[in-house]
């Protein structure tokens, strides 16, 4: 017999939900800081669905509805970025009533973030170190490692659609090809929806050194230890700082060959 949902508050689990706020100090900002990152991690989620919806959309040669789920993802990352001015209404000496408890955990730890960056291409499996010996993060990071990437699929696509795509070199040509057409062909419209998706999370990058940069300045931040692991592995760092580090990914892109494209493209 299948179960229906005897309220609203039973659908959304609310009580179990309510429940997972729990601060470790007396300090008032801390369930702040808590509510923002969580809500954060719950709009990872539902962009990792939502990519694995484009990715297999592409596969299908359903570009219609792979457009429509990385719009969708675009208008999360928005919304992500316009959450920051909400967190930023706690001052740094707010923050620092309770920062001393949070240390090793970081953001830089969140698995669902690196999830997204893996699925789209990102591929630094340097990052999985951060997961230490945690069995079940560090294996879900290791999974999308192994498994397509979003980039893979348009890449696959081009070849379905008879463009080449052999090498970087001609990949970039037939994206060229497509941008001089955009709405004449069927790539024209995902083609714009990932370079939409890359522009909103450089741009997510950036206000998130911004935020950093206004709650602890140019001191560690509490995942130094994180950042630690990364440069043990090679990792380029500039200084101490947690911003420093934070800086090392503002050139970061999902998809640099369409950014290349654009470079290329003449009339």
């Amino acid at each position: 017999m299948k179960r229906l949902a005897k309220s609203y508050s039973d659908y959304l689990r609310l009580p179990e939900l309510l429940r997972l706020q729990r601060t470790l100090t007396s300090a008032r900002d801390e369930l702040h800081f808590i509510v923002v990152h969580q809500v954060f991690e719950l709009w990872f989620k539902l962009s990792l669905n939502e990519l694995e919806a484009a990715r297999a959309g592409i596969g299908k040669d359903d570009l219609p509805r792979a457009v429509h789920a990385l719009r969708r993802v675009h208008e999360v990352v928005k919304l992500l970025t316009a959450s920051f001015p909400v967190l930023e209404t706690m001052r740094p000496y707010d923050f620092l009533e309770f920062r001393n408890r949070l240390q090793p955990a970081s953001g830089l730890q969140s698995l669902q973030f690196r999830e997204i960056e893996f699925l789209c291409g990102l591929q630094d499996r340097r990052y999985v170190a951060l997961f230490g010996r945690n069995g079940e993060s560090r294996g879900r990071l290791e999974r999308r490692a192994a498994e397509p990437t979003l980039w893979d699929a348009y890449v696959a696509c081009l070849r379905r659609h008879r463009l080449l795509a052999g090498s970087d070199r001609a990949i970039v040509k037939s994206v060229v090809k497509l941008l001089r057409s955009p709405d004449r062909h069927p790539l024209g419209p995902l083609t714009e929806a990932l370079v939409d998706l890359d522009q909103g999370f450089s741009s997510w990058r950036l206000r998130h050194i911004s935020m950093v940069m206004r709650m602890i300045g140019s001191r560690p931040g509490t995942g130094q230890q994180s950042v630690g692991k990364l440069v043990a592995r090679g990792y380029e760092q500039m200084g101490e700082g947690g911003v420093d580090y934070l800086k090392t990914t503002l050139g970061k892109v999902f998809f640099p060959l369409l950014w290349e494209a654009r470079t290329m493209l003449t009339r």
